[in-house]
């Protein structure tokens, strides 16, 4: 073939090696990637056709690597034809040390080229270089090879000499087998009689050189050629062929193979015949499915392939096994005589000089357990592997995750046979969508015919023995824990550490898990980042932004003790709780009832005490759990998610009661948190009596004077005033109020607060005589101690606002509702809950002196800004929404109302829980 170079306005020599693949060398085709050939024809009849460079894909350095002066061009042009009736090539390797041992020191060769041209059109003669091949001297280091011209002719003419030149890209063959490419004789355009030749074997060296001449039809199959024996060449130690598609592959373990066509179209590609990937890597979470993607992949592709053979690479010494394992296939008893690293060897040098297979590691445990092999063989065939390891790797790894929700829906009802959907649904989330647990269970329920609701009730009840539970006729050591043992026990073996931080994780929410929830566990950040690194490198975490993310049926089996598993001993598991429980109280904002920057983290955590709180049993709560629970019921509280504020506060209750008994000041504690989560939610026929007992318990244990029986008594008279019994909350707000000036003093806060709330029952019962002074003197000792700006003087400034509008005095009650707005607006911000609340309250004030366009306007930014902010439930949106009555009323308030009418202000502070 003709090569025409455009941008080097020259031409070349090529010989076509399969229907479209012609063998040149590179300096004919360089800097081009898309050229033109045409096929020999003495009359210049030949037509042009379009080609592009396959091979190589980088440009090399040919001042450094000679070695490397050869291209592969694919011909694109649709209209092309191969010549017919032609032999397909042979590929030939000059063996030095058969060739040496030989009584004859020559080979012959032969090659054809054109002559140089710079025009690209006219009428072309051909060359004809015969010479020889010195075996002792020919053979240079490198991979080139000196042949010696004997004689140049155009064949046409056979009896006229001629010089060479032209001929570079030629294909130099000796004893019928194509050994070489010409590139550059020694004297260049002079009369010459020494040629240099890359020889072929150092090209089937090169990566991607092999894979590409055998996706274009050519099996780089390398036959030896030696001096001695022109016909029959001598056999050698791996002159062992095999039919196309010979294979060891496993048996597919079910013919149910779903939610993989991605995955599998990816791999394909990778490892297609038109593809430069020599080595493709799948790794994923143990379980996944990495094993039943490469066999399912094996299988349907083993026709492809020359031989696929499936090492097992969880040791070096199965991979060694492996290798030896082929030898004894293809040599048979001949192997018997050799150990298993010899027979490895063997295997290495078959494959070296056999290309065109495909090896499968399946679970290499180390990227280093296969390297040793792979690159021995990166020129000759591809390499698929399978693990759980994700770095290290020489190619761009395949990540494998879980099956989408339908796909593990449609996997769990093929296998048991059909049942109910939302019974199958439910299990696949509880699996997480994991395949193999996906499979352990589908096998166990259609062999042992119970239904998917049963099997669940199992899972939930026996999680140890459910994940460990391999149905009959399967392989008992395929189940999601003991495949997990093994990663666990390799992490283990690299740092401990690692396996500790997987155990807590195991107790908070599968995803989002903030890093810095483990920052004590490690010496400083660049530990830490190691250590989640290593559990990310095996799959056993996932990391991103979030954070971390932990599959939900490896925390299942990771706080779930086992006898059989050091890794789940059962004083391991309550360690790791115990940990969980201390990292996360750590991290929690204090005081979540006023602390309004720290909600933003309460909102990212409280997933992950949940779910602590869901995974632990509640008659082993510790004390630091109980810590927990009160915090979080405080900030369900707060948010309006007051029924599961009362499921953590009664949760706490049983818990002090248990760990420090009745009498104990937490437990007295706790009962008045519950009374005020019920008080809250209007369950006041339950939180009376837990206030009665409170108070008595108090006093009987403190006496009446001390500050706790005073704060329990305060909370009793809110709670006689929420049910409307104010001939027993004045009297006992009075009582509070004087016992604390008695004890504590004028100015002390609570006293304040004692004032306040008394001035909030007056009002409550339409006396605003007595009501109106008391907010004023507690405003202005507010001011005095605490400061303008101070949350609790806001507070007393909003209250004296809303009773100056219960009172009819708008003109004192505007002005101080449009400075607690701007007040709160600048300290708080605009979305906090009592700058939403003081909007409402201006609003209301406006339409009551009569401006009413201003009111609903106000009023619907509160309630919009209470629904984004705050949602549906929470106390202030309720508040904002009760005010609408008292913003679209018809006509200006001008009269108090009559009691007991309270104040549209938010509850008074009662003594925080």
């Amino acid at each position: 073939m003709e090569v025409w170079n455009p941008v080097g306005k020259c031409s070349g020599t090529g010989y076509l090696v399969a229907d479209r693949l012609v063998l040149t060398a590179f300096h004919n085709v360089v800097g081009c990637g898309r050229l033109e050939v045409r096929g020999l024809d003495p009359e210049g009849g030949a037509e042009w056709v379009a080609a592009e460079v396959l091979w190589p894909e980088v440009a090399p350095d040919l001042a450094r690597e000679p070695q490397a002066d050869a291209a592969l061009v694919r011909i694109a042009e649709a209209s092309w034809l191969p010549p017919v009736g032609g032999e397909p090539v042979r590929w030939g390797r000059i063996d030095g040390e058969v060739s040496r041992a030989s009584t004859d020191s020559q080979l012959p060769c032969l090659a054809v080229g054109f002559p140089r041209s710079e025009t690209r059109d006219g009428v072309r003669d051909t060359k004809e270089i015969r010479g020889h091949i010195e075996t002792l001297t020919g053979l240079k280091s490198g991979g080139l090879i000196s042949a010696y011209v004997d004689r140049v002719a155009v064949p046409s003419k056979p009896d006229e000499r001629s010089r060479w030149a032209g001929a570079s890209g030629a294909a130099l063959f000796a004893r019928g087998r194509l050994v070489a490419v010409v590139t550059t004789d020694r004297q260049r355009d002079y009369d010459a009689d020494q040629l240099t030749a890359v020889s072929v074997v150092s090209l089937a060296a090169r990566p991607g050189f092999a894979m590409a001449a055998k996706a274009a039809g050519s099996d780089l199959i390398l036959e030896d050629v030696t001096a001695a024996d022109p016909e029959q060449p001598p056999r050698t130690a791996y002159d062992v062929e095999v039919r196309r598609g010979v294979n060891n592959l496993p048996e597919l373990s079910s013919p149910i193979f779903v939610g993989r066509a991605e995955a599998m179209a990816e791999l394909e590609r990778a490892l297609a015949e038109d593809s430069q990937t020599i080595t493709q890597t799948v790794h994923g979470l143990g379980g996944v499915g990495k094993t039943t993607l490469a066999l399912h992949y094996a299988h349907d592709h083993a026709g492809a392939y020359r031989l696929v053979w499936w090492i097992r690479a969880d040791t070096p010494e199965l991979v060694e096994a492996g290798f030896a394992a082929l030898t004894v296939r293809l040599r048979g008893g001949e192997a018997s005589d050799l150990t298993t690293a010899q027979a490895a060897e063997w295997a290495v040098g078959w494959l070296q000089t056999h290309p065109g297979w495909l090896l499968v590691f399946d679970n290499a445990e180390k990227p280093e357990y296969v390297h040793a092999w792979t690159g021995q063989l990166r020129a000759s065939g591809r390499h698929l592997i399978t693990s759980r390891y994700k770095r290290g790797w020489v190619c761009d790894p395949i990540a494998l995750p879980v099956l989408d929700d339908e796909a593990s829906l449609a996997l769990l009802l093929r296998l048991v046979g059909g049942g109910d959907e939302d019974e199958a649904r439910a299990l696949t989330n509880e699996l997480g969508h994991l395949p193999l647990a996906l499979e352990q269970a589908g096998a166990f329920i259609a062999q042992t015919e119970i239904t998917i609701a049963e099997y669940r009730a199992m899972l939930r009840q026996h999680p140890e023995r459910a994940t460990d539970a391999a149905p009959g006729g399967s392989d008992p050591g395929r189940t999601v824990a003991r495949i997990w043992r093994i990663t666990l026990d390799v992490l283990q073996e690299r740092d401990s550490r690692a396996v500790d931080i997987l155990r807590i994780a195991a107790w908070y929410a599968p995803t989002g898990i903030p890093r810095d929830l483990f920052a004590p566990r490690a010496e400083d950040p660049v530990d830490l980042a190691q250590l989640l690194g290593l559990l990310a490198d095996y799959n056993m975490i996932t990391l991103d932004k979030a954070g971390i993310g932990v599959h939900r049926l490896v925390q299942t089996v990771a706080r779930t003790p086992s006898e059989d598993d050091p890794h789940r001993e059962q004083a391991r598991i309550t360690a790791a709780r115990d940990q969980a429980a201390m990292l996360m109280f750590g991290e929690l904002p204090d005081d979540p009832f006023v602390n309004v920057a720290g909600w933003p983290t309460w909102r990212a955590l409280l997933p992950h005490v949940e779910a602590l709180l869901d995974a632990g049993d509640p008659a082993e709560d510790t004390a630091e759990i109980e810590l927990i629970l009160t915090e979080a019921g405080k900030f369900l509280a707060e948010q309006g998610q007051l029924s599961r504020a009362a499921d953590y506060f009664s949760r706490s209750l049983a818990t002090v009661t248990r760990v420090f008994g009745e009498d104990h000041a937490d437990t007295l504690v706790s009962r008045s948190n519950l009374a005020y989560v019920y008080a809250a939610a209007g369950d006041l026929e339950r939180a009376v009596p837990l206030y009665e007992r409170t108070l008595a318990d108090r006093e009987r244990l403190l006496g009446e004077d001390h500050p706790h029986t005073l704060g329990a008594r305060n909370n009793l008279a809110g709670v006689y005033e929420s049910v409307g019994d104010l001939e027993r909350a004045v009297p006992l707000y009075e009582r509070t109020l004087a016992d604390r000036e008695r004890l504590l003093g004028e100015d002390h806060p609570d006293t304040l607060a004692s004032r306040s709330n008394l001035a909030y029952v007056y009002a409550t019962a339409g006396d605003l005589e007595r009501a109106v002074p008391l907010y004023e003197r507690t405003l202005a000792d507010r001011e005095r101690l605490l400061g303008e700006d101070h949350p609790h003087t806001l507070a007393s400034r909003s209250d004296l606002a809303v009773a100056y509008r219960w009172a009819a005095d708008l003109e004192r009650a505007v002005p101080l509702c449009e400075r607690v707005l701007a007040d709160r607006v600048r300290l708080l911000g605009e979305d906090h809950p009592d700058t939403l609340v003081s909007r409402s309250n201006l609003a209301v004030a406006y339409r009551w002196a009569g401006d009413g366009e201003r009111a609903l306007a106000l009023y619907e930014q509160a309630l919009a800004d209470c629904l984004r902010v705050l949602g549906e439930d929470h106390p202030t949106t309720k508040l904002v929404r009760d005010n609408v009555s008292l913003v679209l009323e018809d006509g200006p308030r001008t009269t108090a109302p009559p009691a007991p009418a309270p104040p549209a202000t938010a509850p008074p502070p009662q003594t925080a829980p």
